[in-house]
């Protein structure tokens, strides 16, 4: 067998074909990732420690001879660990390694693989060059659609029916594992890191930029603790837009649907966090009635709310009334008002131009 190392760009094409490991610590695989990669650490964080500190405090040698000391015991467990989660003979599998900058603790376990049998490949200048890769992939001029839509309009599902529909979707709000607006991460897993989220998104970009278009749903550039890069934001900004216009009454009874079935205290602490946004008086009527148990009567405070600052966005960028697009939804249905997004994204249907105020 062989050792052959290959750079970014090969690795990106290439790594959806063959299983990925990270051989970096715990916390450093937990805290951002190549998106797909494994969790396979030679050192813990703290036996990481212990070699970073004898290799400023002592020596190179004495640092590489710790990390000896933890390596030895743990190799069987490694080709194990490898060979459960690869379920194929070593002789019939491609495997990449990678840590921090392509150095000795890739070396190292690409090393103990190749011997066992199978055949490697690393990551030249390992996840640092990977790190370098992503931040590029934001400053390329990319053709968005923006999907937009007051709250409540199902926005996501409508995205979804686009994308079954054969356009090129990439849903900001699945890969930041939150919904938008102060509700959003109710019931919802941890955030990724903004670092892990830049990761995920700059993958995405990149397997769907050579397509004609990429469809977006039109976010704030924060959603929950993450925040969209910069240049994506931008570019977004100057976008054009197609907005789903659906009826208030509509749109709140969605929203009831949605939301009222949640944790009545994660909905009271989610209105005291905008409190200073909505009014003392909004967020103390919101929160009353939803102690009261009249959900709807909350939730249209806070409908009413999301409306004006929803609609303040929209009409705060440069060329606003040439963007969008209103394409006009009886309710809240994702495969109707789906297919009205796909037929006005290809002028199969009359819509109107123009947003009324």
């Amino acid at each position: 067998m062989s050792i052959r190392k290959i750079n970014v760009e090969e690795f990106v094409s290439i790594s959806k074909d063959f299983p990925v490991f990270d051989v970096r610590t715990p916390g450093e695989y937990k805290h951002a990732h190549i998106p797909g990669a494994i969790s396979l650490p030679l050192l813990s964080d703290e036996e990481r420690v212990v070699i970073g500190t004898a290799y400023k405090q002592e020596s190179r040698h004495i640092a590489i001879k710790k990390g000896l000391d933890f390596f030895g015991p743990k190799m069987r467990a490694l080709v194990e660990e490898v060979e459960r989660l690869t379920n194929l003979e070593p002789e019939r599998k491609t495997i990449v390694i990678h840590c921090w900058r392509g150095g000795m603790r890739s070396g190292a376990v690409a090393w103990l693989l190749d011997m066992y049998g199978y055949t490697v490949l690393t990551i030249s200048g390992g996840y640092k060059a990977f790190r370098k890769w992503a931040l590029l992939q934001f400053e390329k001029e990319y053709n968005f659609k923006l999907l937009g839509g007051y709250t409540g309009s199902g926005k996501t599902p409508v995205l979804h029916e686009v994308d079954s529909l054969g356009h090129n979707v990439i849903d900001l709000e699945n890969l930041a594992n939150h919904r938008g607006s102060a509700f959003g991460g109710i019931g919802m897993n941890a955030q990724p890191s903004q670092e892990m989220f830049e990761n995920i998104l700059a993958v995405e970009l990149y397997k769907k930029h050579l397509n004609d278009f990429i469809w977006l749903e039109d976010e704030s550039q924060r959603i929950g603790t993450t925040m969209i890069p910069k240049s994506i934001w931008i570019l977004m900004r100057s976008s054009p837009i197609f907005f789903i216009d659906i009826d208030f009454e509509e749109r709140l009874k969605y929203l009831v649907h949605t939301y009222g079935i949640m944790n009545k205290e994660e909905l009271m602490h989610s209105i005291k966090r905008i409190t200073k946004r909505l009014g003392g008086l909004e967020s103390a009527n919101a929160i009353n009635h939803i102690l009261e148990n009249n959900i709807p009567e909350s939730f249209r405070i806070l409908l009413r709310y999301y409306d004006k600052l929803y609609s303040k966005g929209l009409y705060n960028r440069e060329g606003s009334s040439d963007l969008i697009t209103v394409i006009k939804c009886n309710d809240v249905d994702a495969k109707t008002n789906g297919f009205k997004v796909h037929s006005a994204a290809h002028n199969l249907s009359p819509i109107e131009n123009a947003i009324s105020s």
